[in-house]
Protein backbone atom coordinates (compact mmCIF):
# COMPACT_ATOMS: atom_id res chain seq x y z
CA UNK A 1 0.00 0.00 0.00
CA UNK A 2 2.54 2.27 0.66
CA UNK A 3 4.57 1.68 -2.49
CA UNK A 4 1.08 2.64 -4.22
CA UNK A 5 0.77 6.11 -2.28
CA UNK A 6 4.59 7.01 -3.18
CA UNK A 7 3.55 6.17 -7.02
CA UNK A 8 0.25 8.18 -6.86
CA UNK A 9 1.98 11.10 -5.16
CA UNK A 10 4.58 11.10 -7.54
CA UNK A 11 2.50 10.69 -10.66
CA UNK A 12 0.42 13.57 -9.44
CA UNK A 13 3.34 15.86 -9.09
CA UNK A 14 4.68 14.95 -12.39
CA UNK A 15 1.08 14.63 -14.45
CA UNK A 16 2.99 12.08 -16.35
CA UNK A 17 3.06 8.24 -16.44
CA UNK A 18 6.32 8.41 -18.46
CA UNK A 19 7.90 10.64 -16.27
CA UNK A 20 6.93 8.92 -12.89
CA UNK A 21 8.52 5.52 -14.52
CA UNK A 22 11.82 7.17 -14.83
CA UNK A 23 12.07 8.87 -11.10
CA UNK A 24 10.60 5.79 -9.79
CA UNK A 25 12.88 3.02 -12.21
CA UNK A 26 9.69 1.43 -13.21
CA UNK A 27 7.88 0.25 -16.54
CA UNK A 28 5.04 2.79 -17.59
CA UNK A 29 2.59 -0.53 -17.61
CA UNK A 30 3.83 -1.34 -13.38
CA UNK A 31 3.21 2.65 -12.58
CA UNK A 32 -0.62 2.36 -14.56
CA UNK A 33 -0.97 -0.73 -13.23
CA UNK A 34 -0.14 -0.11 -9.27
CA UNK A 35 -2.19 3.19 -9.40
CA UNK A 36 -4.92 1.66 -10.79
CA UNK A 37 -4.97 -0.98 -7.78
CA UNK A 38 -4.56 1.92 -5.40
CA UNK A 39 -7.88 3.56 -7.43
CA UNK A 40 -9.97 -0.06 -6.82
CA UNK A 41 -8.82 -0.31 -3.37
CA UNK A 42 -10.14 3.11 -2.46
CA UNK A 43 -13.29 2.73 -4.64
CA UNK A 44 -12.24 6.13 -6.58
CA UNK A 45 -10.92 7.62 -9.33
CA UNK A 46 -7.97 9.42 -8.59
CA UNK A 47 -6.72 10.48 -12.10
CA UNK A 48 -8.20 11.83 -15.33
CA UNK A 49 -6.07 9.96 -18.23
CA UNK A 50 -6.00 11.70 -21.61
CA UNK A 51 -3.27 11.84 -24.58
CA UNK A 52 -1.76 15.16 -22.56
CA UNK A 53 -0.90 13.02 -19.10
CA UNK A 54 -2.50 12.81 -16.09
CA UNK A 55 -4.67 15.31 -14.50
CA UNK A 56 -6.32 14.97 -10.44
CA UNK A 57 -10.03 13.80 -10.08
CA UNK A 58 -11.55 15.94 -7.50
CA UNK A 59 -11.44 12.75 -4.82
CA UNK A 60 -7.62 12.50 -6.21
CA UNK A 61 -7.30 16.05 -5.63
CA UNK A 62 -8.67 15.80 -1.73
CA UNK A 63 -6.38 12.33 -1.44
CA UNK A 64 -3.24 14.19 -2.29
CA UNK A 65 -3.38 16.98 0.12
CA UNK A 66 -4.49 14.25 3.09
CA UNK A 67 -1.46 11.81 2.04
CA UNK A 68 1.34 13.62 0.62
CA UNK A 69 2.79 15.43 3.34
CA UNK A 70 2.62 12.37 5.45
CA UNK A 71 4.22 9.78 2.61
CA UNK A 72 6.66 11.98 2.01
CA UNK A 73 7.81 12.78 5.69
CA UNK A 74 7.72 8.73 6.30
CA UNK A 75 10.38 8.43 3.25
CA UNK A 76 12.53 10.93 4.82
CA UNK A 77 12.18 8.60 7.78
CA UNK A 78 13.25 5.91 6.15
CA UNK A 79 15.75 7.12 4.03
CA UNK A 80 17.31 8.07 7.76
CA UNK A 81 16.28 5.11 9.28
CA UNK A 82 18.55 3.61 6.15
CA UNK A 83 21.44 5.63 6.93
CA UNK A 84 21.78 4.70 10.28
CA UNK A 85 21.26 0.75 9.95
CA UNK A 86 23.81 1.20 7.21
CA UNK A 87 26.27 3.47 8.66
CA UNK A 88 29.39 2.02 10.06
CA UNK A 89 29.35 5.24 12.29
CA UNK A 90 27.33 5.71 15.18
CA UNK A 91 26.31 4.22 18.52
CA UNK A 92 26.15 0.85 19.39
CA UNK A 93 24.37 -1.10 22.37
CA UNK A 94 25.91 -4.40 23.64
CA UNK A 95 25.01 -6.42 26.88
CA UNK A 96 26.84 -9.08 28.46
CA UNK A 97 26.76 -11.02 31.29
CA UNK A 98 29.31 -9.73 33.59
CA UNK A 99 31.68 -12.99 34.03
CA UNK A 100 32.16 -13.29 30.74
CA UNK A 101 32.43 -9.25 29.23
CA UNK A 102 34.96 -8.41 32.23
CA UNK A 103 37.83 -10.94 32.41
CA UNK A 104 37.14 -13.57 29.58
CA UNK A 105 36.16 -10.55 26.60
CA UNK A 106 38.94 -7.62 27.66
CA UNK A 107 40.89 -8.25 24.75
CA UNK A 108 38.14 -8.49 22.87
CA UNK A 109 37.34 -4.87 23.49
CA UNK A 110 40.33 -3.62 22.77
CA UNK A 111 40.28 -5.51 19.01
CA UNK A 112 36.93 -4.05 18.51
CA UNK A 113 37.72 -0.46 19.64
CA UNK A 114 40.88 -0.02 17.64
CA UNK A 115 39.74 -2.21 14.40
CA UNK A 116 35.88 0.36 14.38
CA UNK A 117 36.96 3.41 16.28
CA UNK A 118 33.80 5.12 14.30
CA UNK A 119 31.69 2.44 16.48
CA UNK A 120 30.44 3.82 20.03
CA UNK A 121 30.32 1.27 22.19
CA UNK A 122 27.69 1.07 25.29
CA UNK A 123 28.35 -2.06 27.41
CA UNK A 124 26.23 -2.90 30.15
CA UNK A 125 26.96 -5.78 31.91
CA UNK A 126 24.38 -7.85 33.96
CA UNK A 127 24.26 -10.65 36.15
CA UNK A 128 22.36 -13.85 35.89
CA UNK A 129 18.68 -12.97 36.77
CA UNK A 130 18.66 -9.64 34.98
CA UNK A 131 16.80 -9.65 31.28
CA UNK A 132 18.80 -8.86 28.68
CA UNK A 133 16.06 -6.78 26.94
CA UNK A 134 16.05 -4.73 30.20
CA UNK A 135 18.39 -2.67 28.74
CA UNK A 136 17.66 -2.01 25.00
CA UNK A 137 20.66 -3.42 23.42
CA UNK A 138 21.02 -3.85 19.58
CA UNK A 139 22.70 -7.33 20.31
CA UNK A 140 23.45 -8.70 23.38
CA UNK A 141 25.45 -11.89 24.38
CA UNK A 142 23.87 -14.34 26.45
CA UNK A 143 24.96 -17.72 28.55
CA UNK A 144 22.31 -20.58 29.03
CA UNK A 145 19.64 -21.00 26.97
CA UNK A 146 16.92 -18.33 26.02
CA UNK A 147 13.19 -19.01 26.53
CA UNK A 148 12.25 -15.48 25.04
CA UNK A 149 10.69 -16.02 21.66
CA UNK A 150 10.72 -12.58 20.65
CA UNK A 151 14.49 -13.03 20.14
CA UNK A 152 16.40 -13.89 17.29
CA UNK A 153 19.44 -16.34 18.67
CA UNK A 154 22.55 -16.86 16.87
CA UNK A 155 24.35 -19.81 19.34
CA UNK A 156 27.77 -19.76 18.66
CA UNK A 157 29.39 -22.25 20.56
CA UNK A 158 29.56 -23.46 24.28
CA UNK A 159 31.60 -22.44 27.91
CA UNK A 160 32.57 -25.60 29.84
CA UNK A 161 32.31 -25.24 33.69
CA UNK A 162 35.15 -27.12 35.37
CA UNK A 163 36.30 -27.51 38.95
CA UNK A 164 38.57 -25.97 40.49
CA UNK A 165 40.79 -25.36 43.87
CA UNK A 166 43.78 -23.15 45.18
CA UNK A 167 47.18 -24.08 44.67
CA UNK A 168 47.09 -24.62 48.88
CA UNK A 169 44.86 -27.49 48.82
CA UNK A 170 47.23 -29.79 46.43
CA UNK A 171 47.45 -32.31 48.84
CA UNK A 172 44.24 -32.66 49.84
CA UNK A 173 42.55 -32.76 46.59
CA UNK A 174 39.64 -35.10 45.91
CA UNK A 175 40.29 -38.36 43.41
CA UNK A 176 36.38 -39.47 43.02
CA UNK A 177 33.45 -37.04 42.39
CA UNK A 178 31.83 -38.96 45.60
CA UNK A 179 34.55 -37.56 47.86
CA UNK A 180 33.55 -33.95 46.92
CA UNK A 181 30.81 -34.74 49.60
CA UNK A 182 33.55 -34.12 52.45
CA UNK A 183 35.14 -31.34 50.66
CA UNK A 184 34.31 -27.70 51.40
CA UNK A 185 33.05 -26.46 48.27
CA UNK A 186 31.96 -23.40 46.63
CA UNK A 187 28.62 -22.60 44.72
CA UNK A 188 27.01 -19.79 43.00
CA UNK A 189 23.54 -18.61 41.24
CA UNK A 190 24.38 -20.51 37.70
CA UNK A 191 26.16 -23.64 39.67
CA UNK A 192 24.52 -24.52 43.00
CA UNK A 193 23.27 -28.22 41.41
CA UNK A 194 26.39 -29.71 40.83
CA UNK A 195 25.61 -32.28 37.82
CA UNK A 196 29.24 -33.74 36.65
CA UNK A 197 29.99 -35.70 33.48
CA UNK A 198 32.34 -38.02 33.04
CA UNK A 199 34.31 -37.27 29.67
CA UNK A 200 35.53 -40.81 28.57
CA UNK A 201 32.16 -42.58 29.47
CA UNK A 202 29.47 -39.60 29.46
CA UNK A 203 28.50 -41.16 33.39
CA UNK A 204 26.92 -38.51 35.66
CA UNK A 205 27.07 -37.89 39.08
CA UNK A 206 24.85 -35.34 41.22
CA UNK A 207 27.02 -33.93 43.98
CA UNK A 208 24.61 -34.02 46.93
CA UNK A 209 25.61 -31.75 49.58
CA UNK A 210 25.31 -28.35 51.37
CA UNK A 211 27.97 -25.97 49.86
CA UNK A 212 30.70 -24.49 52.40
CA UNK A 213 30.55 -21.00 50.70
CA UNK A 214 27.56 -19.31 48.18
CA UNK A 215 28.09 -16.44 46.42
CA UNK A 216 26.21 -14.87 43.75
CA UNK A 217 29.42 -13.26 41.86
CA UNK A 218 31.83 -15.78 40.00
CA UNK A 219 34.63 -13.26 40.37
CA UNK A 220 34.22 -13.49 44.31
CA UNK A 221 33.90 -17.28 43.96
CA UNK A 222 36.99 -17.77 41.54
CA UNK A 223 39.37 -15.86 44.70
CA UNK A 224 37.88 -17.99 47.11
CA UNK A 225 38.79 -20.61 45.64
CA UNK A 226 42.39 -19.50 44.54
CA UNK A 227 42.71 -18.76 48.43
CA UNK A 228 41.74 -22.33 49.34
CA UNK A 229 38.42 -21.88 50.78
CA UNK A 230 37.61 -24.89 48.91
CA UNK A 231 36.66 -26.34 45.20
CA UNK A 232 34.92 -24.44 43.08
CA UNK A 233 32.56 -25.13 39.94
CA UNK A 234 33.45 -22.42 37.22
CA UNK A 235 33.23 -21.52 33.61
CA UNK A 236 36.83 -22.50 31.38
CA UNK A 237 36.64 -19.15 30.49
CA UNK A 238 36.91 -17.40 34.36
CA UNK A 239 39.88 -19.73 35.06
CA UNK A 240 41.62 -20.50 32.15
CA UNK A 241 44.28 -18.03 32.61
CA UNK A 242 44.49 -18.62 36.30
CA UNK A 243 45.20 -22.24 35.82
CA UNK A 244 47.70 -21.74 33.21
CA UNK A 245 49.88 -18.87 35.62
CA UNK A 246 49.80 -21.65 38.40
CA UNK A 247 46.89 -19.99 40.98
CA UNK A 248 44.20 -22.48 40.38
CA UNK A 249 44.58 -26.75 40.02
CA UNK A 250 42.10 -28.12 37.72
CA UNK A 251 40.44 -30.71 40.23
CA UNK A 252 39.07 -33.99 38.61
CA UNK A 253 40.10 -33.25 34.99
CA UNK A 254 38.01 -36.00 33.97
CA UNK A 255 35.07 -34.31 35.43
CA UNK A 256 33.29 -31.08 34.22
CA UNK A 257 30.02 -29.49 34.38
CA UNK A 258 27.04 -29.15 31.83
CA UNK A 259 28.43 -26.82 29.29
CA UNK A 260 26.74 -23.50 28.90
CA UNK A 261 25.02 -21.95 25.35
CA UNK A 262 26.48 -19.06 24.77
CA UNK A 263 24.44 -16.75 22.06
CA UNK A 264 24.17 -13.17 20.20
CA UNK A 265 20.40 -11.76 20.41
CA UNK A 266 18.98 -9.61 19.09
CA UNK A 267 14.75 -8.48 19.08
CA UNK A 268 12.74 -9.80 15.86
CA UNK A 269 11.37 -6.47 15.43
CA UNK A 270 14.76 -4.74 15.05
CA UNK A 271 16.76 -4.82 11.71
CA UNK A 272 19.97 -5.31 13.12
CA UNK A 273 22.74 -2.82 11.68
CA UNK A 274 25.91 -2.97 9.85
CA UNK A 275 27.45 -1.79 13.78
CA UNK A 276 25.99 -5.14 15.10
CA UNK A 277 26.52 -6.96 12.22
CA UNK A 278 30.64 -6.41 12.63
CA UNK A 279 30.35 -6.70 16.28
CA UNK A 280 29.12 -10.53 15.76
CA UNK A 281 32.00 -11.19 13.39
CA UNK A 282 34.58 -9.92 15.24
CA UNK A 283 32.81 -11.66 17.97
CA UNK A 284 32.99 -14.91 16.75
CA UNK A 285 36.35 -14.59 15.11
CA UNK A 286 37.78 -13.86 18.57
CA UNK A 287 35.99 -16.99 20.60
CA UNK A 288 37.29 -19.75 17.74
CA UNK A 289 40.79 -18.55 18.53
CA UNK A 290 40.21 -18.79 22.18
CA UNK A 291 40.91 -22.29 24.22
CA UNK A 292 38.06 -21.81 26.66
CA UNK A 293 35.04 -21.57 24.10
CA UNK A 294 33.70 -24.85 22.43
CA UNK A 295 32.38 -22.96 18.79
CA UNK A 296 29.75 -24.63 16.98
Amino acid sequence: MLDNLRIFITAAEQGSLTETAKILSMTIATVSRRVTELERALGVELFHRTNKGLTLTSSGNEYYRECANSVNDLNQRLISLDASINDIEGPLRVVVPVNIGSGPLNEFWQIFSSKYPQIALSISLIDANESVMSKQPDIALCSGQQENSSLIQNGLGNITPILVAGPTQKGNLPKTPQELTHINTIAGDIFTDWTLENLDDKSKYNVLKTHTHYCNDMSVSLNLARAGAGIALLPMSLVHDAIERGELLHVLPDWHGPARKISLVWPYQKTISVRAKVFRKTLIDFLDEQPWFESI
